[in-house]
This record gives C-alpha cells, structure tokens and sequence, in this order.
C-alpha cells in the first residue's frame, strides 16, 4: 500500500541522516519528494538513488536561514511537481557545546538561524501553497531536548524548545485552513550529526546507549516512520501534537 501517493513533501536537510530515510521511505510510499540541503554532491546522488529505484525525486540547494532561498525553492517545487502538501522541517546544526555564560552571540545566532528561523521560514512560504491545495502537513523535527534538559549545548536546547511550542501555536493558526503542524522528538539516533559530537571519545556510543532504557540509540528509519506517518492522511486527526520517539528516554 502507498501510504502518501500523490503527495508532494519537501524535506529539508534531506542529504544525510534522518532526512535521507524520510526521502527514501517517502518515496517509497508513493510520495514526490524535493530534497533540499546545502550538501549538493550528497542530495543529488539520494535523488538519482530514489529515481533508479523507480520513486521520483529532484534535488534543490536550500540554506533554510536564506528567506529568499526558501521562497524561491518552495515556488520552484510547486512549478515541478504541481503543488505542496507537506514540508518536512528537518535541516539542524546542534553549535558549540558550551556554559551559557561563555557563548557568544554569533554562536547563539548559528544555532537560531537554521534551527528556529529555517522552521519559520519553510512554514511561511509552505502555507501559502498549501491553502492553494485545500490542506497539509508540516512536520517540525524537534528533539527530546525540546522536552528536557540535559545540562550542555544551550542554544540547541532553547532552539528546539521553540520549535515545539511553534508547532503547537501553528496547529491552532491553520486548523481552520485543515493544515496540521506536528512536532517530532527523536532520542539519540545514530546520524553523522552525533556521531562527529562522539569523535574523540571511544566510549561515546556506549554511554548514549545506556541513557535509553531499550538499551540502544535509535536509526534514521525509526524516526523516517513517524514522520510518514504525519504526512500521511493516517494521522488526519493530528495536530499541536509530540510525537516522542526516544527509546523510553523521556520517561525517566
């Protein structure tokens, strides 16, 4: 069964990781995917991946901290494949790991930009398209460190944090025009993104598989099926919702 034919979903930081499995398993499922991210050699490569494989893909280069980039890009996805019906809020930077106290303000900024501006801008130019088609799914990858603290990494904490809170201030905002935004809360899951934090320490892995009580960290695929599920009409009564796929991590 293809759980989101006919559908066109955009995934930002679609290259690599979590956002590379929600392209593959969109596609799979039937969906036209537009891979976006600034890694141009890796998104095209997915792209050409998916099409062989029978699915239908195109790359676009999107820095989502770029407001003209997105806008740009999200008219260019609807002049290829016709229409929006879900934006997949995925592109993330996790910045220095640092006391608040000791952060400067450019690397508050960095962290910001990509985190919360890139989830504001890809809403605002995806709403337009689609109140065009009658309804959507914005799906907004926060973290379970949108949740809880965990003591480190400051601004990733307060820009995931904020993404959970606009998801649910959006739902309420575009109900009426049947677009539900949701937000997504992963555990530790194995993507180049934690592990280049773990590089230097041989007993990084170890330690994050002992902070979740099934024992391991997660895949990219564990998460890429929550989110097929947002995009899919399955979750039609689903808004302002968390969707917590942590491995028990949160309920400590």
């Amino acid at each position: 069964m293809k759980r989101v034919e006919n559908k066109v979903a955009i995934v930002t930081g679609g290259a690599l990781g979590i956002g590379r499995e929600t392209c593959i398993l969109l596609a799979k499922e039937g969906a036209k995917v537009a891979i976006t991210d600034v890694l141009d050699k890796e998104g095209q490569k997915l792209a050409e991946e998916i099409n062989r494989s029978g699915g239908v893909a195109k790359f676009w280069h999107l820095n989502v901290a770029n407001e003209k980039e997105v806008e740009n890009v999200y008219a260019e996805v609807v002049r290829e494949f016709g229409k929006i019906n879900a934006t997949v809020n995925n592109a993330g930077v996790a910045g220095v790991d640092k006391p608040t106290h000791e952060l400067t303000e450019k690397e508050w900024d960095a962290v910001m930009d990509v985190n919360v501006k890139g989830v504001f801008f890809c809403t605002k130019h995806a709403i337009a398209h689609m109140q065009r088609s009658g309804s959507g799914s914005i799906v907004n990858l926060s973290s379970i460190y949108g949740i809880v603290g965990a003591g480190d990494i400051p601004p990733y904490h307060a820009s995931k944090g904020a993404v959970r809170l606009m998801s649910k201030n959006d739902a309420l905002i575009y109900a009426k025009d049947n677009i539900r935004v949701n937000s997504v809360h992963p555990g530790f899951i194995w993507t180049p993104l934690v592990e280049e934090l773990g590089k230097n320490d041989p007993g990084f892995r170890a330690h994050l598989d002992s902070l979740h009580p099934l024992g391991h960290v997660g895949d990219p695929i564990d998460i890429a099926y929550g989110i097929l599920y947002l995009v899919s009409d399955e979750s039609k009564f689903v808004t302002g919702s968390e969707l917590v796929i942590d491995g028990g991590y949160t309920s400590r």
